[in-house]
């Protein structure tokens, strides 16, 4: 496969399919520490290709004889403010008002705050001829620019988005500049798909003293004959008769049902060498007509003799085969539904005396943030832009309120009975506030918090279907509660929401880990239930290494696909889109 795994675990989990895209190296918004981070474990990003189709009106007129010709570039907003260039349009010929036809693409990336600008310029007719990649903008007419955030876009039902232009230096009101209107569009064939479930029996054993460890690789035959690995399932410990998960391919991926395939099947072995047990070739229509017929193809492997490949006992047999319309994420934001984000913040004595500059609820007087402000800051202005209300829930855990009883989950801006605060902003003044007013004590406990959490979420199933909630938990130490915590999760996974935890300073965080259950193996309760899903992402700041990835990009980038996972699992479809008049 070419991947060196960090973990074994990681090496297991399945890769790939309609519901993870990856990026390739020219896309726009790529980022190479998420990859890095994701590729360490085995999984790919997961990132959303966007079109930006682009129109304006009223564009200034700068030519003498005729109007201007105009030409639109779309940036990328970088942290330290630099500009990078994502895409060009066309130059429309003597128009005010031109729609391009070139569209621009973007990676959306939701768990990254993405800025754009736009600039608008009159191309001088001399550069007419001149591909529009090699044109010196310094040499043309500057009709105006517009900014804003991609997730303002695409949480439109509409998927529009209209902004007046202006100057460069930013004074507006002087003339009108005239507006630009972005559409944004997911690119297309990636909502189709086919979703399988496989099994083999009677591979051959490639193992000495125990089993073979199988697992699927699915490769497209292109063009020029090579091919194009597509989706590798998870790794079946032990088991000669593997059963895997249902695996779902989208037909961008597998190109038309009478496109080849390459299936192979391999034991896993830890230094990445991979034993080929069998293979064979065959096209979706193929493995369709397995299902239908209920039968099975044997699998081959190449021989020396005379050129054929050898025949095996080993089969590989469809159990399932369905063509559906695999929605996404952006699907589910634009036509209505809503992340409602929530907050839980650690106040055991562990983080330290607030007052002392070592502590990690320490306020320095510069305004540096600590890890506890950072996480709050970050995450929150993510998740704000897919909240209407932007009305958050706020608690405290670990803490001696101000009625000197320790409570393990307490309204962090003191109030007896309200726990919203208004934004990001109410969220951090309630946490600044907090700690000239609440004693730290302990011991660390999840499970109030998680039950208070799953409580909300489970009261919005009855009267609202297109909310899905998200508890960010930010703390410093171990758990006192772990079983406990744990069979709030599992009874949390059957509702809509997610739980991301952020660890901060030096403990050992190897609970949350377990909690985070990214080793495949689903928590399981003190009763012996198995948790639906997994809704726990971790990180801990000690591991999110500066310039490399952001903790925010750690954490929110598998919120997508729990969202999805839950969506799908109970058949819940976007609503159908109304026309709504566009935002100005």
């Amino acid at each position: 496969m070419g991947h060196c795994f960090s973990d074994l675990e990681g090496g297991k989990q399945a890769v790939g399919g309609a519901q993870q895209r990856p990026t390739s190296a020219n896309d726009g918004g790529h980022n190479d520490a998420i990859d890095f981070f994701y590729r360490s474990r085995g999984l790919q990003p997961l990132f959303t290709q966007i079109e930006l189709s682009l129109s304006a009106s009223n564009l200034l007129d700068r030519d003498i004889t005729s109007k201007s010709d105009p030409m639109a570039v779309v940036y990328a907003k970088k942290i330290d403010g630099k500009l990078e260039e994502l895409g060009r349009t066309e130059v429309v010929l003597n128009s005010l008002n031109p729609a391009w036809i070139e569209k621009v693409t973007v990676a959306f990336q939701f768990e990254i705050v993405q800025p754009l600008v736009f600039h608008v310029y009159d191309v001088d007719t001399k550069y007419h001829n001149i591909p529009v990649k090699t044109l010196k903008l310094k040499d043309q007419e500057f009709l105006g620019e517009a900014t804003c955030v991609l997730s303002e876009i695409v949480t439109k039902q509409t998927r529009s988005l209209t902004l007046n232009l202006h100057i460069k230096n930013g004074h507006m009101g002087l003339r009108n500049f005239g507006a630009l209107t972005i559409h944004a569009e997911e690119t297309v064939a990636s909502r189709s798909c086919v979703e399988m479930i496989v099994h083999c029996s009677h591979l051959n054993n490639k193992d000495l003293f125990s089993k073979s460890d199988p697992f699927l690789r699915i490769s497209r035959i292109v063009e020029t004959g090579g091919s194009v690995p597509i989706f590798k399932t998870e790794v079946v410990n032990n088991n000669l008769n593997p059963i895997w998960k249902p695996l779902c391919l989208s037909v961008q991926q597998f190109g038309s049902k009478d496109n080849p395939l390459i299936i192979e099947c391999f034991d896993f072995n830890s230094s990445g060498n991979h034993v080929l047990i069998g293979k064979l070739q065959k096209s979706m229509a193929d493995l369709e007509k397995f299902h239908k017929e209920r039968s099975g193809a044997n699998l081959t492997l190449p021989s020396s003799h005379h050129g054929r490949d050898k025949v095996l006992k080993g089969q590989l047999f469809v159990d399932q085969f369905c063509e559906k319309q695999q929605y996404s994420f952006l699907d589910y934001i634009s036509s209505g539904f809503e992340l409602n984000f929530m907050v839980a913040v650690d106040f055991t004595a562990s983080n330290g005396n607030p007052r002392n500059p070592d502590s990690l609820h320490y306020i320095d007087p510069s305004g540096r943030l600590n890890s506890y402000q950072q996480a709050i800051l970050e995450v929150g202005e993510v998740i704000q832009f897919y909240d209407s209300d932007r009305r958050f829930p706020a608690w405290g855990f670990g803490g001696r309120t101000y009625d000197g009883t320790t409570s393990h989950c307490f309204n962090l801006n003191g109030s007896a009975s309200a726990f919203e605060v208004e934004g990001v902003e109410g969220i951090m003044a309630a946490y600044s506030s907090a700690l000239h007013n609440v004693a730290l004590a302990g011991p660390t406990l999840f499970g109030q918090v998680i039950n208070k959490a799953a409580q909300i979420a489970g009261q919005s199933i009855s009267y609202n279907s297109n909310k899905y909630f998200v508890l960010l938990i930010i703390t410093d130490g171990v758990l006192t509660d772990l079983q406990e915590t744990k069979d709030a999760l599992v009874r949390a996974s059957d509702l809509p929401l997610s739980i991301l935890i952020v660890g901060v300073g030096g403990a050992d965080f190897t609970q949350m880990e377990v909690l985070d259950a990214d080793d495949g193996r689903r928590l399981e309760s003190s009763t012996g239930r198995v948790a639906t899903r997994d809704i726990v992402q971790f990180v801990p700041m000690r591991e999110v290494h500066s310039g490399q990835i952001s903790v925010v990009q750690a954490l929110l980038e598998e919120l997508p696909g729990q969202f999805l996972t839950y969506m799908r699992g109970r058949d819940i479809k976007p609503r159908p889109l109304h026309v709504a008049p566009t935002s100005a």
